[in-house]
């Protein structure tokens, strides 16, 4: 069964499986803090729980908890790794934390995976007067693709040339028929 928890701060919901579920809200620690009704959108895309106590001392502790991170420690630590030790959502939806979306990650595969930020809205694609150039990193050697009349011609350059390089760990650049219109 797939539960659908509703977020403080957004119109968005967090995606669970039954068994995860179910320990949010038997786990003695984490019934005591609420935690599936104190989670909020964090400026990254994922789901948190955060909190802030005022210690016997007068001091304060922020408690901090990553709700994808958490998940993947407690039911798929077994798949980490030294190599791989980032967890990522493997359809890219930072709150959709089904198990079979979670997957532990290789920095570079992380990195790969990131929002791009490159001002024409994809990956490895750069506007050079009025062409597009598309380029890719291997290692840390930047590899000239070619260069093309659109934005989205660039970026599927971009998309094959990663398939080919990296397979299924390779970042995709999702082509959306508004971003078409607008770059027209």
């Amino acid at each position: 069964m797939l539960y659908r928890v509703k977020l403080k701060n957004a119109e968005d919901h967090v995606l669970l499986d039954s068994e995860v579920y179910e320990h949010l809200v038997s786990d003695p620690y984490l019934v005591k803090i609420d935690l599936i009704n104190n989670l909020r959108k964090h400026s990254s895309g994922c789901a948190v729980f955060q909190k802030t106590w005022r210690k016997a001392s007068g001091d304060y502790k922020t408690e901090t908890i990553y709700l994808h991170k958490f998940v993947a420690e407690k039911f798929l630590g077994h798949l980490r790794s030294d190599q791989e030790n980032l967890v990522g959502a493997k359809n890219g939806n930072k709150l959709d934390c089904r198990l079979d979306n979670l997957t532990y990650r290789s920095r570079a595969v992380a990195s790969r995976k990131r929002k791009t930020s490159s001002r024409v809205g994809y990956t490895g694609v750069y506007k050079e007067n009025n062409r597009y150039r598309a380029v890719i990193s291997i290692g840390r050697k930047t590899i000239h693709i070619g260069m093309y009349g659109t934005a989205e011609e660039a970026a599927l350059a971009y998309n094959k040339k990663s398939r080919e390089l990296f397979g299924e760990n390779g970042k995709i650049n999702v082509i959306t028929q508004r971003r078409r219109a607008r770059n027209s």
